[in-house]
Parts: structure tokens; C-alpha cells; sequence
């Protein structure tokens, strides 16, 4: 059954009947978040320290005043309405998303993300039991490229970055390969962050494979360029037939492209060797399956709705074959108060689904990481 959904995300590009039209994004009341009013992308965020003595100081990350940069965030498989499709409703699942995955880059640039008729809980389920949807993310799809171009109608050609996370990365590897590679568009590209999606590159190399001509980001002060990972951990790598992780997936005829592998690039250093992350957390963190929810310090509840973890998670990539994917490991201290788990399994039956890994994670892993990349890219972009 997971071949049966990777199939199906895999060739929604191909001929479909014409889905229904795109919204019109010129209202504002398309956007879950635009630049200039209070939304979920512009609340400051209050976060709390954790390091190995406890709770330390709390901050308030705020959006910056004039950035001078565009972000468009697409946010991941949240709603779970009893259609293939969702509406565009905005509801507390999209606002939870933007706030834990997209608030944060705010004090880098302006943030756009729009509502999109997503493919659903119940969607991809159909797709798991064998299912056909291919139309239902055909729609989606178009969506978000509506919303794109109204973005940069109302961006006016700034440097932008795309940010996605498993199917808003979905959409956006798509409208990178359809709308941007080899156009004007890519000269305005400051990078694109897809992640949680199997981004394919030819074994050994930084392009090819999903995309044609972006490489991924390997030195500091690129630009122009992709991060892509999945993260895992050590312990339970990617499975083969699994839903992430592999760059032997197949297609809509059932055949793998041999000598893929899924690409990995650890925001925090553009190397492969191990760095300690600096990872941001949502203090409710809602685990998946029944695991038991994380208890963040002895020392009590944390007194902010967001939790930073620096060097409680030390990652490496890991390129095995068509395996590719950010490994885990928790720096566990039982005689200190920080906790020794970290969140972000998906438990099937009361097990971990191997072939998810911490995917709900993807993005709290590294969020530091990600927002200090993005600056740096920035800074050398505006001197470009």
C-alpha cells in the first residue's frame, strides 16, 4: 500500500482531467498569512531555553521591520475533514502549522502562505488502501500555483525563499521543476527548503534526478539552491518500500529509477559529518499514536509555548544506496533535568512505523539551523 500512495504523489503531473479552477488569491482572505496584519505568521513567539541545568531565560522572537526578502510556506498534510479535499477554511490545524513551522522566519522575511484545498487525512488514507489520488492532489496542487503567482504579483519581483514541509513540499518541488527552473523566476530564488520529501539526486551527486539544473546547498553563502532531509533515527533507518527516506520509490508504472538516492542536507552545517542541532519545540508537542507525551524538565511545565533544545539532538546524513536521510541520536543525561526523548515518532499499533520516521519533527529538529542558514543565505544573496 505505500508503493500505491507513492505512486500516485509521484505522477499527479501527469495527464489528469482538468481539475476544478484555483481559487482567486487577490483577496486576502485566501492567505493564512500575509506581510502587514496580525496572523499566525506574525504573533510573537515566546520560547524558553532548555540545556543540561534546566530552564534558562525566555525570548521573543518578533517580525522584522523592513526585510528586505519574501518567504512562500507551504504548510503540510494538516486537515482532517472527511473529503479528499480540504476547504479553505482557516482552522487551528493550518494556524498550529504556520506558527511552529513559518512564524520564525518572519524576523528574516516577509511571510506568505496561502490556504490551498490540500489533500486530506481521509485522502491519503484512501491512497494507503489502494486508492486513486492523483486528482485529488492535481487540485491541490494548482492551488498553490495560483497562489504563487498571485505572490509574486504582490511581491513585485523580490528575492523569495520557498519553505514546505511534506506536502507543501510536494507542491513545491513540482512548482520549482514547472515554474522556476530555467525561467526569470530562478534568478530571485534565494533557496528552497523542501522538506520531509524525497528530493532525488543521483547517487553521489548534488543535481539531477528531481530537479534539472538546482543543485543542493553544500558550502555557506550559496544560494539559488535546495535543503532537503528526512530525519530518522539511528537506530531505525529508512525500510525498503518505504514512504520516506528512499530514492528507489516508484512511479506510476511501478518501476524504480535506478541509482537515486534520496538527498539529504543538515541545515546546521552543509556537511555530513554530525552536528549538535539546535531544535525548537512547540511545548505541546502532540505526539502521534498514543506515545506518551514528553516530559520537558523535572523541574515542571515549561513557562513558554515553545521549548529550544541546542545540542539535545546531535544529526548526520546518511547516503546508503537509494537510502537518504538525517540521522538521529538523542544526547540523553538521566542524572540532569532536561528530558532524554524527544517527540515526533508515528506509532502504528502501538509500535513506531518505520518507514515515517520522526517526520512530524523534520522541521522542530532544526529549526534554529534553518533560521540561521536562511540569514546567511540572505546576506550573501543581497551582496550577490
Amino acid at each position: 500500500m505505500i508503493l500505491t500512495i507513492l505512486a500516485a504523489l509521484a505522477g499527479a503531473a501527469q495527464a489528469q482531467p482538468a481539475p476544478a479552477a484555483a481559487p482567486d488569491y487577490a483577496p486576502d482572505a485566501a492567505w493564512l498569512c500575509l506581510p502587514g496584519r496580525t496572523d499566525p505568521c506574525s504573533e510573537p513567539l515566546q520560547t524558553v531555553e532548555l540545556r543540561g541545568a534546566g530552564y534558562g531565560a525566555t525570548s521573543t522572537s518578533r517580525p522584522a521591520a523592513n526585510a528586505r526578502v519574501d518567504c512562500f510556506y507551504v504548510y503540510p498534510t494538516v486537515n482532517m475533514e472527511p473529503t479528499m479535499n480540504s476547504d479553505m477554511v482557516v482552522g487551528p490545524a493550518e494556524q498550529n502549522a504556520a506558527r511552529s513551522q513559518a512564524a520564525r522566519f518572519s524576523g528574516l522575511c516577509r511571510v506568505y502562505a496561502p490556504m490551498y484545498r490540500q489533500v486530506t487525512g481521509m485522502g491519503l488514507g484512501t491512497a494507503l488502501t489502494g486508492g486513486d489520488i492523483r486528482a485529488p492532489i492535481e487540485l491541490a496542487y494548482n492551488d498553490v500555483l495560483a497562489a504563487f503567482r498571485d505572490f509574486r504579483r504582490r511581491s513585485r519581483g523580490r528575492p523569495f525563499l520557498l519553505i514546505g514541509h511534506s506536502q507543501g513540499s510536494i507542491h513545491l518541488l513540482r512548482l520549482l521543476q514547472e515554474e522556476i527552473e530555467g525561467k526569470p523566476e530562478a534568478r530571485d530564488m534565494v533557496a528552497a527548503y523542501l522538506i520531509g520529501w524525497n528530493v532525488l539526486v543521483p547517487e553521489g551527486q548534488v543535481v539531477g534526478g528531481s530537479l534539472r539544473s538546482t543543485p543542493l546547498c553544500t558550502q555557506a553563502g550559496q544560494t539559488g539552491c535546495v535543503v532537503s532531509y528526512m530525519t530518522f533515527r539511528e537506530a531505525v533507518p529508512p525500510v525498503a518500500g518505504g514512504l520516506f527516506g528512499r530514492g528507489d520509490s516508484p512511479g506510476l508504472d511501478g518501476r524504480s529509477v535506478p541509482g537515486m538516492t534520496a538527498a539529504c542536507v543538515n541545515p546546521a552545517t552543509l556537511a555530513r559529518g554530525p552536528a549538535l542541532m539546535d531544535s525548537t519545540w512547540s511545548s505541546a508537542f502532540v505526539t502521534a499514536g498514543g506515545s506518551p507525551a514528553v516530559i520537558w524538565s523535572s523541574e515542571g511545565p515549561p513557562p513558554a509555548p515553545f521549548v529550544r533544545t541546542y545540542g539535545l539532538v546531535t544529526a548526520w546524513c546518511v547516503n546508503d544506496g537509494p537510502s537518504g536521510y538525517l540521522a538521529v541520536r538523542v544526547n540523553a543525561d538521566p542524572a540532569d533535568p532536561r528530558t532524554d526523548r524527544i517527540p515526533g515518532d508515528i506509532a502504528l499499533m502501538g509500535q513506531p512505523a518505520p518507514s515515517w520516521g520522526l517526520h512530524p519533527a523534520d522541521m522542530s529538529i532544526a529549526m534554529g539551523d534553518l533560521i540561521r542558514l536562511a540569514r546567511t543565505q540572505i546576506a550573501a544573496f543581497r551582496r550577490r
